[in-house]
């Protein structure tokens, strides 16, 4: 035996007196690290209720539900997330597939409790000791990581080459591309509340994902019976809340509509089953204007077994989609294709027929219901002197009447008044003819209504922009006209909103050109409305004010599309006709 075994066991009494190293718990604690996985923090007022941490939990310890005092609107469900912390493992999962980076782990892990209920809770909603603490786990910068491969961007032509003719500007994806980009939605369905219609999004996103185009198409026309055409002109509202777009870029929802229709020579082939007429039911119904509006409420009736009759003064059915949007944006072969889904569903289409207030009172006593849907057919006066000189004209009016087959504008000096869709319609038109072209607006470029993507391509397509001009008047020259205004310096609005254009100074600047087009807006033409038809509506600003299924208070007739307030714009028309469709039904039967 050695001397160190006899001895160690005395050594051990040397710390008898030592006082222990112990912490007084709860009071005292050491803290988590920086980055420790601690209890959940929300930002509610970032977080959109998207869904996406319940789905990626494996442990279901995160279930959405309503609060109260947070409404659901378009972007946001109204849901927040409540956590079960017997259920939690930290994994993070939640944290990092966070669509707004609103969720996070604070470093802070006490919490004694003798009241298992209270493990479970609504961060950011059920106030704790935790809610302002920075340190914890948190999202990293680099959301591209769990959210897949960035934004797949359409093939457009180059500007040089795409101003000589009027061939579509935009190519389309090839199928992978397609299921690439439609792969990448986390089907949270926050846009079908955005969207007008309604439509099922992430239903056919997920279709398109898996190459199932047919499916796709059957669920566009669940509630939209344009599909090809919003696949290249909506206004998209669907994207603008997409829940990809706050870290990332929002899903092509609506390219990748457009791309599901393309893959298909016949849409009617496709809905062979589908759009068919419903079983008879013995009523009619007249629908006045073949545009979006006027379509989708034909359509629709028809399916129910309405025998339904559009009028329209043109010769061929989809409006001022068919007539006034340029071949390079919304080419009418596509249009036509969709059209012959209406005939195969049973409506009756009577082309060339304009109806006046005699026709109107003919069409309510021969039909059981009818749909006013003419849109705005009447442009806006400019309200400055000189718009009655020759050489003034109508933004509008020249879209309609097929310029690329009726004008010749080469070596001319055009100017375009107005920032919306029908100004940058015109003015790259005008391009495409040969003409040299300026674009007058009297607020800044970012003010402009028109969307971000024709602003765009308006300046690759070397239109001279000219932002803060205000119009005074219009004078006849010699070989052409003179255009004269004013800069302009915007003055902030005291109540929020734009700020307003005023003069900067005196000084008048002149512009001489051989064309001036006005692009301010389309009014409504409400003359083929019989008077002892008004005086029963509700009218505002010559637009026909409607119930929430379109009814105008008249008897039978429903209104819908631009020639009632609202967005202006195709889908909107279309969910429009979707309403009206419930209207009629519930009136008629």
């Amino acid at each position: 035996m050695k001397f160190t075994d006899v001895i160690s066991p005395f050594l051990a009494w040397s710390r008898a007196a030592k006082k222990a190293d112990t912490i007084p718990y709860p009071t005292q604690q050491n803290p988590g690290a920086d980055r420790y996985r601690g209890f959940h923090i929300n930002d509610t007022s970032k977080c959109i209720g998207c869904g996406r941490c319940e789905t990626i939990c494996e442990n279901k310890a995160i279930d959405m539900v309503k609060v109260e005092g947070i409404e659901p609107t378009k972007g946001d469900s109204g849901l927040r997330p409540v956590v079960d912390y017997g259920r939690c493992c930290w994994c993070a999962l939640c944290i990092d597939v966070c669509s707004t980076g609103s969720l996070a782990f604070t470093n802070e892990y006490r919490w004694v409790t003798e009241k298992p209920d209270t493990c479970r809770y609504t961060p950011g909603v059920d106030k704790k000791a935790w809610d302002n603490e920075e340190k914890g786990y948190r999202q990293e910068n680099d959301v591209l990581g769990w959210a897949g491969s960035p934004r797949e961007e359409m093939t457009i032509e180059v500007p040089e080459e795409r101003i000589k003719t009027f061939d579509e500007v935009v190519k389309g994806y090839t199928v992978q591309q397609a299921m690439d980009e439609a792969s990448r939605c986390i089907q949270c369905g926050l846009c079908i509340s955005a969207c007008p219609a309604h439509m099922h999004i992430p239903d056919y996103l997920k279709a398109i994902a898996e190459g199932r185009f047919v499916d796709a198409v059957k669920l566009f026309y669940d509630n939209n019976p344009l599909p090809e055409m919003c696949g290249k002109v909506c206004t998209r509202q669907c994207e603008t809340v997409c829940a990809m777009g706050y870290q990332g870029e929002s899903i092509a929802i609506r390219w990748l509509k457009r791309f599901a229709c393309e893959q298909f020579e016949s849409l009617a082939d496709v809905l062979a089953l589908e759009a068919q007429p419903g079983e008879p039911n013995g009523k009619k119904v007249a629908v006045v204007g073949a545009g979006p509006s006027g379509l989708s409420a034909a359509y629709y009736l028809s399916r129910k077994g309405y025998e339904v009759h559009v009028f329209d003064r043109y010769e061929k059915g989809g409006g001022v989609a068919w007539y006034a949007i340029p071949e390079y944006r919304l080419p009418a072969e596509g249009i036509s294709k969709q059209m012959k889904v209406f005939e195969q569903a049973g409506v009756i289409m009577n082309y060339g027929k304009e109806i006046n207030a005699g026709m109107l009172k003919k069409l309510e006593s021969e039909f059981d219901a009818v749909y006013l849907a003419v849109g705005l057919q009447k442009p806006s006066s400019a309200r400055i002197e000189g718009e009655d000189l020759p050489g003034v004209r109508p933004a509008f009016d020249f879209l309609m009447n097929s310029p690329e087959k009726t004008e010749d504008l080469k070596g001319k000096t055009v100017i375009v008044i107005g920032g919306g869709n029908v100004a940058m319609d015109t003015a790259r038109t005008c391009v495409r003819l040969g003409a040299e072209v300026i674009l007058s607006y009297r607020r800044r470029v970012v003010d402009m209504p028109a969307d971000d993507e024709e602003i765009h391509e308006a300046m690759e397509e070397t239109i001279d922009f000219r932002p803060k001009t205000i119009p005074i008047r219009i004078e006849k020259t010699k070989n052409g006209i003179r255009y004269l205004y004013h800069e302009a310096k915007m003055v902030p609005n005291p109540k929020g909103g734009r700020p307003s254009p005023k003069p900067k100074d005196d000084v008048e600047h002149a512009i001489d050109a051989d064309i001036l087009f006005s692009a301010i807006g389309q009014t409504s033409d409400i003359e083929f409305i019989p008077e002892s038809m008004q005086k029963e509506m509700e009218l505002k600003w010559g637009r026909i004010i409607v119930d929430d299924k379109q009814y105008t208070g008249y008897k039978n007739f429903f209104a819908g599309g631009d020639i009632t307030p609202g967005e202006g714009d195709a889908i909107t028309a279309i969910a429009d006709g979707l309403r009206a469709v419930q209207g009629i039904v519930d009136r008629l039967e």
